[in-house]
């Protein structure tokens, strides 16, 4: 019986090189959705004396809609890497306000960027 199973089942079964030469079917394949887009353009903002490029342009948009205040204090946040009590302490204020206006920005700032993406 292990030789008739053997001489069907080698009776079925298929080379791999025959489907891949014959019938061009791929071995693999890639998911689109995860391949990062080339940036096509760069976006410059100047903040607090220094320009901030952007490979993202509805980010940038969406940066620049912010009010001044805002876009200085997520600047010195994200790309300073200052702590809140030092950000809050060039505003005149706490280090748990800085906290909750830098959280409201960020906030402001994906809005704006879902609406802007609506509008394309």
């Amino acid at each position: 019986t292990a030789l008739r199973t053997w001489s069907r089942k080698h009776k079925r079964e298929i080379s791999l090189d025959y489907i891949t030469e014959e019938k061009h079917y791929p071995l693999g394949t890639t998911d689109e959705y995860f391949i990062a887009p080339e940036p096509d353009e760069q976006y410059t903002l100047i903040l607090c004396g220094d320009t901030i490029l952007f490979d993202n342009g509805l980010l940038a948009e969406a940066f620049s809609r912010l009010p001044a205040q805002d876009r200085e204090m997520l600047y010195l946040s994200f790309f300073k890497r200052l702590p809140q009590h030092e950000i809050g302490r060039r505003y005149g204020r706490s280090r748990s306000a800085t906290g909750y206006h830098i959280r409201k920005a960020i906030q402001q700032l994906y809005e704006e960027m879902e609406g802007l993406a609506h509008e394309e």
